[in-house]
């Protein structure tokens, strides 16, 4: 569990909306709550922790972005985000506005 977490740590960068949006179309894209750790979330999906993603959606942790988001985030395209790429997924957690 810990080489997971090391190599998914590795893994977390920022990326703009922009290089976000294909990801969105292909239904790839999983917004994951301010409350969470994008981290600890990458690990329970790469380790097929069932229990605690269902507890996530049905919190409304995390959950694939609403069409109104995406209308959002196509106004906004420079709008930053912490991404981690957990295949097939692309997890991301809004920045704070500057």
């Amino acid at each position: 569990m810990e080489d997971i977490k090391a190599e998914l740590e590795e893994m977390l960068d920022e990326a703009e909306w922009n290089w976000l949006q294909p990801h969105a179309d292909r239904q790839a894209l999983v917004v994951v709550g301010q409350e969470l750790d994008l981290i600890d979330v990458g690990v329970a999906i790469a380790s097929d922790n069932v229990q605690s993603v269902q507890h996530w959606l049905g919190e409304q942790l995390i959950y694939k972005p609403s069409p109104e988001q995406v209308a959002n985030w196509n106004v906004n395209r420079s709008k930053r985000f912490n991404t981690l790429i957990v295949q097939p997924f692309v997890l991301v957690q809004e920045l704070a506005a500057a």
